[in-house]
């Protein structure tokens, strides 16, 4: 069969290829590597290992400083120096290497006013001296902190229950009041009466080598001495 169909639109010319210039070199695409995903597994695994350590490390540091400061605290209320304020005596045994703690006793006839005498059987001093049954002696100069506590188990009708310590620069020299303390009891000046008052105090001061200090009362019959309830101590800070 022969094909007659005629048309006069003009077929499109395709533009032949460009060809490449003499001289100059053709850039050659070479795919990166692919990162193998078993090798970083180990990596990843070390990483949270790590940071995990970390996070175990700093809760359990936390939890013992926590319940370490609980008992710390619980310790030393609950002892009497505690709950007066004072540092505990195991505390300043371990932590401070100058201090005096002395428990005092009744004398035989106690006198109206006068100094405490020292139990020395039942007292620590370690670098603190003790002179005339009555004074401590400072040898090391430095702040020291003083405290006591003296219990009154009868009132008086005519004087205040009052407390003071007393320091001297030298056994030479004559004393002078650097502390004082009152209290009252509730109910008259019967002997049988039950109630007590106890009267505290405490402060730093500046001491030299030589100096002494001790702790006085106007009326010794009406202290109670036992061990826990009267007591005169230092440290040095």
């Amino acid at each position: 069969m022969i094909n007659t169909y005629q048309t006069s639109m003009a077929l499109p010319q395709v533009p032949p290829p460009v060809p490449p210039r003499l001289g100059r070199s053709q850039p050659v695409l070479i795919p990166a590597p692919l990162t193998s995903p078993g090798h970083s597994k180990p990596l990843l695994r070390f990483l949270v290992c790590v940071v995990m350590l970390h996070l175990f490390l700093s809760v359990g540091g936390f939890l013992y400083l926590y319940y370490n400061e609980i008992q710390i605290s619980h310790a030393a209320y609950s002892s009497p120096q505690g709950r007066a304020g004072f540092p505990p005596i195991g505390k300043q045994d371990t932590t401070y290497r100058v201090l005096a703690r002395m428990v005092v006793k009744k004398s035989p006839s106690p006198q109206k006013a006068g100094y405490f005498e020292w139990n020395i059987e039942h007292s620590i001093h370690k670098k603190i001296n003790y002179f005339e049954k009555s004074w401590l002696t400072i040898l090391e100069p430095g702040d020291y902190f003083v405290y006591s506590r003296v219990t009154f188990s009868k009132g008086h009708a005519t004087i205040p229950l009052a407390s003071l310590v007393k320091l001297r620069k030298s056994q030479s020299e004559k004393e002078t009041d650097v502390m004082k303390a009152y209290c009252s009891l509730s109910n008259g000046m019967d002997s049988l009466n039950p109630h007590m008052c106890t009267a505290t105090q405490q402060d730093v001061f500046t001491l030299e080598k030589g100096n002494q200090l001790s702790l006085w009362v106007d009326d010794l019959s009406l202290v109670d001495y036992d061990m826990s309830a009267t007591s005169f101590g230092m440290y040095k800070v």
